[in-house]
């Protein structure tokens, strides 16, 4: 089951990750490039050189959940980004674009109502 939502930040590292880098190597990563904790909460993504593997990379109450999609045919496409910020922001939408294979740079949202608080 997927248990990730709407109420979750995400975060696509942007330099490309090697895929044999399980639960404490992906955290050294974070802990070295991004400067944070990776038990804080946030998800973060990492993707290979050839584009066609993606790991996410969550803290759960307890322990880390570690997802894993390799991709047998095609890339995923990333959004243009600047190399040298150590990760992008994404929301639940564009990480689901993302793993479906939608390209997400040119993406325009349309109005919403949103409750004030």
């Amino acid at each position: 089951m997927f248990g990730l939502g709407i109420n979750h930040d995400f975060h696509l590292y942007s330099k490309p990750t090697d895929m044999r880098k399980s639960f404490n190597g992906l955290c050294g990563l974070i802990a070295k490039d991004l400067v944070t904790p990776a038990s804080n909460g946030t998800v973060y993504i990492f993707i290979n050189k050839a584009r066609d593997k993606v790991k996410l990379l969550h803290w759960q109450n307890g322990g880390f959940v570690l997802y894993y999609k390799r991709l047998e045919q095609g890339r995923f496409e990333l959004p243009n980004y600047d190399p040298e910020v150590g990760s992008i922001g994404l929301d639940y939408s564009q990480l689901v674009l993302l793993i479906d294979g939608v390209f997400i740079n040119n993406l325009q949202r349309k109005k919403r109502y949103e409750l004030a608080v």
